[in-house]
């Protein structure tokens, strides 16, 4: 099997991963619910979790880094907890997952928002752009770091600078754990990201950090293990956006893959990750038949994603094929992000994607070529 679908879920897990969850499950208790030892050893894992990973984004204050159980549930709570109404604007890019697409769409249908969204200027995201469509009433400016499409990678510094006091939400679904992002938690005032992709980690994993000084509506309110002699929801970080007995075991798991990232440098991963990619674009280069989505190779940064279509394939035939015939694992479709698609022209059919994670070598992306190269000559003849 050649493993080519980390955008979806990275695999294989460090080692590290499975044994930490293993070990959690082994001793069960829920995290700041009891006063036992193993109430608090529960709570030490969360902790731990919570520790490392406002490391790996420079946070200086982990009580504002919250754990929710994906990416998609990060992206909610801070879109429908700013509560905006009729007349406010949002401002997105054009490349948007359907994770923040959904809830943007609906607040437009439910609560009379006005959402726009920058074009692609010559095939690239430009801050000027952004700046363009501020209005008095811009509330919000929702970007996803890096297409899980192209694979192409937006400024988002820039486009921070460029929107000022606008508060900016950074979907990291395909950057965290990928590219250093040591630092972004002191400009960015959302940054949403997810445990089972770039970082390496088990699925039901994720979470947003808030920047200092903002309040969010939570979305669910319950049990948090503190002030329960009220009825009122806690209003304080971490807990008033946290309700509910936290994923213990699965933080367990994101909190040594963390460490495992931090020890091995992000940089270097990303150095490796791209020297693959740049050989693979560059093979993909000499197939005529077969059309690359997104910018040039060289055109701009990019993350490890890649999506291609080839003459006369659709993309779910594609995949299929090169499951069967060369156990080589992609994804195909529409990858929960027809906003991009429309944008890059591949809508309605979709793309088959190829994304490349720390594990893999050279010698997969060469059989990952080869296979390309005999199904382009299979279906032209």
């Amino acid at each position: 099997m050649i493993y080519l679908d980390n955008a979806a879920t990275s695999f294989p897990k460090p080692s590290a991963v499975a044994a930490a969850m293993a070990e959690a499950l082994s001793v069960p208790a829920s995290p700041g619910r009891s006063g036992h030892a193993l109430a608090l050893n529960a709570s030490r894992t969360i902790h731990r979790a919570r520790k490392a990973l406002s490391k790996l984004f420079g946070l200086k204050d982990n009580s504002r880094l919250i754990f929710s159980p994906n990416v998609t549930w990060a992206l909610n709570s801070a879109i429908g907890g700013l509560a905006l109404g009729a007349g406010d604007h949002v401002i997105s890019g054009p490349l948007e997952h359907n994770s923040t697409a959904r809830p943007l769409s609906r607040l437009v249908a439910e609560k009379g928002v006005f959402w726009e969204t920058v074009p692609l200027i010559e095939g690239l995201l430009r801050p000027e752009a952004f700046k363009k469509l501020l209005k008095p009433q811009t509330k919000l400016v929702v970007l996803n770091q890096a297409s899980n499409v192209s694979g192409d990678l937006a400024p988002a510094r820039e486009i921070k600078e460029a929107i000022g006091d606008i508060p900016l939400l950074l979907d990291t679904a395909q950057t965290a754990g990928a590219i250093d992002l040591e630092g972004a938690a002191e400009w960015v005032d959302f940054l949403a990201f997810t445990g089972h992709k770039g970082l390496l980690g088990p699925t039901g994993t994720g979470g947003l950090i808030v920047k200092d000084g903002i309040n969010l509506r939570p979305l669910a309110v319950g049990g948090s293990g503190s002030r329960s002699e009220s009825l009122s929801h806690p209003d304080f970080l971490p807990d008033s956006l946290e309700a509910g007995t936290a994923n213990t075991h699965g933080l367990a798991g994101l909190a040594a893959s963390v460490e495992y990232l931090l020890k091995t440098g992000v940089d270097k991963i990303r150095a490796e990750e791209m020297e693959l990619t740049n050989y693979f674009l560059e093979s993909l280069l000499s197939i005529p038949e077969l059309a690359i989505l997104g910018q040039k190779p060289g055109q701009g940064p990019r993350v490890a994603t890649i999506s291609v279509n080839l003459k006369s394939w659709s993309s779910s035939d594609l995949a299929a094929a090169l499951e069967k015939d060369f156990g080589i694992m992609i994804r195909s479709g529409l990858h929960c992000a027809p906003m991009a698609h429309k944008t890059l022209g591949s809508f309605p059919g979709g793309a088959s994607r190829f994304s490349i994670g720390p594990f893999n070598s050279k010698d997969d992306l060469k059989e990952a070529i080869r296979a390309l190269r005999l199904l382009a000559k299979k279906k032209k003849s």
